[in-house]
């Protein structure tokens, strides 16, 4: 199920210049905020709980998930070089989840690692709100992963169909519309931070069972319809 060769070939694609500038972006612009924060006004629980949601989950996890899950494998189908992966005696499944697992690594690494520690520098892990927004991002990099892998696979257009969902939807419908929040990767992992946070700073908008359970069903869901289209795309290059 995973393919070293394959997994290479995309951390390469993924950590060149241009797109190595862009993953570092966002977590160094995260960790000049919450510095400056905390110089300015001090520890303060209720500002991490902001910073934390209304930047790092809302904004950076997603912006980073769409850079590595669309470059996963989205530029090796614009450009034509998938052609020579599939012609290789690989599994496509095995193609997709090692795409998968590298594009959850690295969002994983640029993301929810830099989100923990964006929490101990604002707050010293007050009523544990760096661990659970950690852990909140590293479960939300796993749907958008797979979400964005997918768009990679099904639209030539990955990157600006993924920014409208990560601006347009996760970052302001998702956390407006009433019934649209329900409907949203950050409500659900913010459903994981709840669990783990103590006091009730954080607040979600679907319980943690349903959280859970939507968080795997979008990541299965999408890995294999992903999986399914990357099939028919070979069956279209053979003909």
């Amino acid at each position: 199920m995973y393919h070293p060769t394959v997994a290479r070939l995309t951390y390469g694609a993924l950590l060149g210049r241009r797109r190595a500038l862009l993953l570092f972006a966002l977590p160094l612009l995260l960790l000049v905020i919450v510095a400056a924060v905390r110089l300015l006004a001090g520890a303060d629980d209720s500002t991490t709980d902001d910073l934390l949601q209304g930047f790092a989950l809302s904004a950076m996890v997603p912006l980073v998930g769409v850079i590595a899950g669309t470059g996963a494998i989205g530029p090796e189908i614009d450009d034509g070089a998938i052609v020579y992966l599939l012609a290789k005696p690989i599994r496509r499944r095995t193609i997709i989840l090692t795409k998968l697992l590298v594009a959850i690594g690295v969002t994983v690494a640029f993301s929810a690692v830099p989100t923990l520690i964006a929490g101990y520098v604002l707050n010293a892990n007050g009523q544990n709100l760096a661990v659970a927004y950690a852990i909140a991002a590293a479960v939300a990099c796993i749907a958008y992963a797979a979400i964005f892998l997918l768009l990679g696979v099904v639209t030539r257009h990955a990157v600006v169909v993924g920014l409208v969902y990560a601006l347009v939807w996760e970052g302001v419908v998702g956390n407006v519309v009433p019934g649209a929040r329900t409907l949203s990767v950050q409500q659900w992992s913010l459903a994981v931070a709840q669990k783990i946070a103590h006091g009730d700073l954080v607040d979600s908008a679907v319980s943690l069972n349903v959280g859970v359970v939507a968080l795997v069903l979008v990541t299965v869901a999408a890995t294999w319809f992903a999986a399914r289209k990357l099939s028919t795309l070979k069956l279209a290059v053979d003909e």
